[in-house]
């Protein structure tokens, strides 16, 4: 087992490789990152190495005193980092654009946005808006931030002449959506609804939205890249809605699951690394570009979830 997850791929690097060590020797000083759900967790841990390779980061989170202990913490460990914390609840439209509002009040340029909160397997729900609320989180929440920071990342990626890159973190779930793959007619309805089927479909449209946004960009001829990726079986209180798989995560993730430094280490490549630029619409795992599965490569279903969505946020 310890041979297949020391086995590298093409990147040169493998499941046990760490945020740090891929993310080794790489100056990111005057690059201005956004990371999402960074309280905890992969979030927290993608900010501690992007501040530590110089990297001015701004934590969106919910809870606010949180994401002031982490940056706390982080400061501590990198006392030249350079952090601030801003609010953010992704299920709610108003504040994700409060959060532009108060992101563009910093007067700061935009390299990179890493989408990556996002909750699973939570019992039926509405978001304020209305929306189911794995939907609503995962993908919709980000789909309106990443619309609302385009045009300054394009911008900044222009005015500097350095590539801006966009990480839109899915899973390896996107293979149990729905049987449709994206219920456009039912996403808010109860009936027939899954918490599973639910986390899995907003884990496709994370995939389908990095595609088509990708698409989008090479046809603007924009100097942005976007790509999607699975962070590996990590031992994070993701799961804490469904109190079985929470507990055996619990007593058992140490020994099976990755931890968060590894988690985070295919967000920070992704972020950061060289072997990355150019690369766009592309599915990782494990540092390695990899080839998602029907419907995530499915260009019809991609558009029309990109209509949709803009048809939910206007």
């Amino acid at each position: 087992m310890w041979g297949l997850l020391k086995r590298r791929g093409p990147s040169g690097f493998s499941p046990s490789s760490t945020a740090e060590e891929v993310t080794a020797g790489i100056d990111g000083r005057g690059l201005v990152a956004i990371v999402t759900g960074a309280s905890h967790g992969i979030g927290a841990e993608t900010c501690r190495v992007l501040a530590l390779r110089g990297v001015q980061v701004v934590m969106g989170v919910r809870n606010t005193s949180s994401g002031a202990r982490v940056r706390e913490e982080i400061v501590r460990q990198v006392p030249t980092a350079k952090i601030e914390v801003l609010e953010l609840d992704l299920t709610s439209m108003s504040s994700v654009r409060r959060f532009v509002n108060n992101f563009n009040a910093l007067n700061l340029p935009l390299n990179i946005l890493i989408n990556n909160a996002g909750i699973a397997f939570v019992p039926f729900e509405l978001s304020e808006d209305g929306i189911e609320l794995h939907f609503a989180t995962n993908h919709l929440g980000h789909f309106l931030l990443t619309d609302l920071l385009l045009e300054k990342t394009k911008v900044t990626a222009k005015q500097t002449d350095i590539e801006g890159r966009i990480v839109i973190v899915s899973s390896e779930g996107y293979k149990h959506a729905y049987r449709e793959g994206i219920r456009f007619h039912k996403i808010n309805d109860e009936s027939g609804y899954s918490r599973f089927f639910a986390y899995g479909q907003s884990k496709l449209a994370n995939i389908l939205h990095a595609n088509e946004l990708s698409n989008n960009l090479k046809e603007q001829d924009a100097k942005v890249v976007v790509n999607s990726l699975h962070p590996g079986e990590v031992a994070t209180n993701i799961v804490h809605h469904w109190a079985f798989l929470h507990g055996l995560m619990s007593t058992l993730g140490k020994f099976i699951l990755k931890g968060v430094d590894q988690g985070a280490a295919t967000v920070c490549y992704l972020a950061l690394h060289p072997q990355v630029a150019g690369v766009t619409g592309k599915y990782f795992i494990d540092c390695n570009a990899i080839d998602p599965k029907s419907p995530a490569t499915d260009k019809e279903l991609a558009k029309r979830l990109w209509d949709f969505s803009l048809s939910l946020i206007h």
